[in-house]
């Protein structure tokens, strides 16, 4: 998939969480009509292991619920203010748990075997993919292993 101005990576943090500024990205690129068609099939919460409902599923709010909070705008914290007084509280701890086990998706998990099918269709073979969030991030032309993202949340 292409670079998409305006969507950043899922190591991107607001306040004690990643990949929740990049669901609150897609959120807004969505409703604009300026997000890419392979990516509409991965939002909501409709599917089980689709990162936007797993987000939401962590935080205990509904994907309709806060789409609809982000649209009528606010600044990603806010939004995440009223995420966390409207849905499970979680503790700084919790907040760790969801960080690292979000970036290992597909590293000896059920997710797994969906991993070297999308690495070949996206042409990335020889890349030093190990989760999918390494193949998101390299597939959108970022490098999270020379930069090693992951020392940085």
């Amino acid at each position: 998939m292409p670079h998409v101005p305006g969507l950043r990576s899922c190591y991107a943090k607001v306040g004690r969480l990643v990949y929740f500024g990049r669901l609150l990205d897609k959120i807004r690129l969505h409703a604009a009509g300026q997000l890419p068609a392979e990516y509409t099939a991965n939002l909501g919460d409709a599917q089980f292991y689709v990162l936007d409902g797993r987000c939401c599923r962590f935080l205990g709010v509904v994907y309709a619920e806060l789409r609809e909070h982000t649209l009528a705008g606010g600044t990603d914290e806010e939004i995440l203010a009223w995420v966390q007084a409207r849905g499970t509280a979680r503790t700084d701890e919790e907040c760790h748990m969801w960080n690292r086990f979000i970036l290992k998706l597909g590293w000896r998990d059920e997710r797994s075997s969906v991993l070297p099918q999308r690495i070949r269709d996206s042409g990335l073979g020889g890349q030093p993919i190990e989760t999918l969030i390494d193949h998101i991030e390299f597939d959108e032309g970022r490098n999270p292993v020379a930069d090693r993202s992951w020392d940085k949340i």
